[in-house]
């Protein structure tokens, strides 16, 4: 099994999750953050370098005040409360998005726990939080703006990311039976493979994972060249 050295993940579902059981969308937040954990502690066992967890977008303001609050609030008790397992287990925390822009409580969270595990070196967790693809294309071509930059290359855009000097995704999963991106990492996943599942996002399992790891096994990444076997003159594994 060929394990990615970048997976993103839009975990999606949670209020659905709720819904489904007369709960409160809450209950699945909860959930959902447990899930999150664990998928934290099995991608690292399985050697994945880079994890990127859609955990609240830019759009996610529209929802209800009392969600948002109540999702900003379990953020900063999950990090907080596992500091000590994050420094333990060598993994380092990472942020992408205007987190500037969160409440003060949450940013200064956010920044304390990046210094904490800014030494670790096993697997970076990236959450991208108030995040949106769109918006950081824009602020990248602003930041060239600024620079007075009048002929912008891929690559000035690429070094003007909020995190530039991690890899494009590999493989990226989205659960909850929805089929689209939702503004998550445009500009980096051109290439990435998409896998999409059923589950909802607090019924992900490490079974769920593998079988991602083990569909993207199977992909033909040839990046718009042809792949060596239709090279050869060989049937071509699709």
């Amino acid at each position: 099994m060929k394990i990615p050295k970048h997976v993103g993940i839009i975990m999606d579902g949670n209020g659905r999750w709720a819904k489904q059981r007369g709960l409160k969308r809450t209950m699945g937040h909860e959930k959902g953050a447990k899930v999150a954990e664990d998928v934290i502690q099995w991608a690292s066992d399985m050697g994945i370098r880079y994890l990127t967890l859609y955990s609240f977008s830019t759009e996610n303001w529209k929802r209800p005040k009392e969600e948002v609050s109540f999702l900003f609030s379990l953020m900063v008790r999950y990090l907080e409360s596992r500091l000590n397992k994050i420094i333990k287990e060598n993994v380092r925390v990472r942020f992408t998005g205007r987190i500037e822009e969160l409440p003060q409580e949450v940013f200064e969270v956010c920044k304390r726990i990046e210094e904490k595990s800014r030494n670790n070196s096993k697997i970076d967790v990236i959450l991208a939080v108030n995040y949106g693809g769109r918006r950081e294309i824009v602020d990248a071509v602003n930041n060239l703006l600024k620079e007075k930059k009048n002929n912008i290359t891929i690559e000035d855009i690429s070094n003007n990311l909020y995190l530039p000097d991690v890899p494009d995704p590999e493989l990226v999963i989205r659960t909850s039976g929805e089929v689209r991106i939702s503004n998550f990492l445009l500009w980096q996943i051109a290439y990435s493979e998409l896998y999409f599942t059923n589950t909802l996002w607090p019924d992900f399992t490490k079974e769920d994972l593998i079988r991602a790891l083990e569909d993207y096994s199977t992909r033909d990444r040839r990046f718009g060249s042809i792949s060596s076997d239709e090279g050869s003159g060989k049937s071509a594994h699709k």
